[in-house]
């Protein structure tokens, strides 16, 4: 811990009391500024641990227990944002069954069974009872309806990354004008220009900031958004990159089909929000906390798997489909993929790593953990993400990083130092970041 002190203000020394008249005045003088100044190292480092550097309450970061390596990225800042309407899931189906007038009994309970399955708690949702009035053709079977869905997403989902980033901002403690690049992810908005210059222009950021637009990733985006960041960050001294990721569903809301079964697991296991983080290598001291480092980066593609997610866009919106080998082919590569990353570090114990995984659903998770010989608290920070969330596609892992903040922060033994953050999505493509905690 840094203690800087003015050189030009020194204690002025108390009167000297009678009791210690038999001292060298001049001693006195000296046993007394030696006093006082120790009495103002401990105010100020009793300050500094209450406060945080910065002089401002920062609930979420505890006093750095490893100095960030010089030149590398570092997180120094995460906030989140969600729509309004917030859906217990034990309330889903019969508000879904009831908003797209299904009338089949086998899909209500079909739909019963993986709402149970995913985990799902609670989830945030742009679409709403107001929504569904004012375009009653979203719930129409077959109604070409991408026009009305782009004009609810496109500002939706920038309002989403708005509230994430001042949340964020707010969090960092500079000014926006010091923010020097903008990383925005989403696979829910189709516009020229992107919700990169409409964020740039609400947030009040110079016209000279330079963009980055990061389009229909799906899930891994926002890991693939953290490695574009950390690249940008160090080879850019001085560059602070707000990374923004917004996510709705509203492109794929659709009634339910027997021929579109994974339609059902989509309304059991998706959700809506955004979510912000500020990157940054040499971290300002006094002004910057930093949480976590991003060591080293990683993305890699499975070949001849480009059909086990499959995204397309038609005039009714977005349909997926979903392949059921999807969890077993994550399964056969993830070990060799992280072993690529822990040998940066000459890491060897997975046990002795905290793991911030995208929980694309409890199958993935629970296949990662018996593969890797996982603890069973090891995911529980992408667990709970999914609980209390959802899937919110590339927002999803940046909830987990914050649950794993906390997590490490409240620690009473010694806390892992290193890391993984990974996410699966398309392609099947792996995205995976070495982390350290600081």
């Amino acid at each position: 811990m840094l203690i800087s002190f003015e050189t030009n203000s020194s204690p002025t020394p108390s009167p000297v009391p009678p009791y210690i008249h038999a001292f060298n005045f001049h001693q006195t003088q000296t046993l007394l500024s030696l006093l006082l100044l120790l009495i103002i190292i401990i105010l100020k480092m009793s300050k500094l641990e209450s406060n945080g550097a910065n002089g401002s309450s920062k609930q979420f970061h505890a006093p750095s227990r490893h100095a960030p390596t010089p030149g590398k990225a570092t997180v120094l800042a995460l906030g989140k944002a969600f729509p309004s309407q917030l859906i217990p899931q034990d309330c889903l189906v019969e508000g879904y069954i009831r908003d797209t007038k299904c009338v089949d009994v086998a899909i209500k309970e079909k739909l019963e069974r993986l709402c149970k399955t995913t985990t799902v708690k609670t989830r945030y949702t742009v679409m709403s009872k107001e929504i569904l009035d004012k375009y009653p053709e979203l719930a129409t079977e077959g109604s070409a309806t991408i026009r009305q869905r782009l004009e609810i997403a496109n500002p939706a989902v920038v309002q989403m990354a708005l509230e994430a980033s001042l949340s964020c901002i707010k969090e960092w403690g500079r000014p926006v004008e010091d923010i020097t690049h903008v990383v925005y992810v989403s696979s829910s908005e189709i516009r020229l220009p992107g919700g990169d210059l409409y964020l740039a222009s609400e947030l009040g950021l110079r016209n000279d900031v330079g963009r980055v637009m990061l389009y229909f990733l799906g899930c891994y985006g926002g890991v693939t958004g953290l490695r574009v960041a950390k690249d940008i960050a160090e080879n850019n001294p001085g560059s602070r990159v707000l990374l923004t990721t917004s996510e709705t569903t509203i492109l794929g809301f659709r009634p339910p089909s027997k021929a579109r079964p994974y339609d059902l697991v989509g309304a059991a296991l998706f959700g809506d929000g955004a979510a912000a983080v500020i990157v940054g290598s040499n971290p300002k001291p006094g002004q910057e906390t930093p949480f976590m480092e991003l060591n080293y980066a990683v993305q890699q593609f499975l070949p001849d798997t480009h059909n086990v997610i499959d995204g397309r866009l038609s005039e009714e919106g977005i349909n997926f489909k979903l392949g059921r080998d999807l969890p077993q082919k994550i399964d056969e590569n993830i070990e060799e993929f992280c072993k690529k990353l822990m040998a940066k570090a000459s890491l060897k114990d997975f046990n002795e790593l905290f793991w911030a995984v995208h929980p694309g659903g409890p199958a993935i998770l629970n296949k990662l953990e018996s593969t890797l010989k996982l603890g069973s608290d090891k995911l529980e920070c992408s667990r709970r993400a999914l609980m209390d969330y959802g899937n919110v596609s590339s927002n999803t892992i940046f909830y987990v990083m914050e649950n794993m903040r906390e997590e490490l922060k409240n620690k009473k033994e010694e806390r892992e130092e290193w890391g993984l953050a990974l996410a699966f999505g398309p392609g099947i493509t792996f995205e995976g970041i070495l982390m350290r905690s600081l």
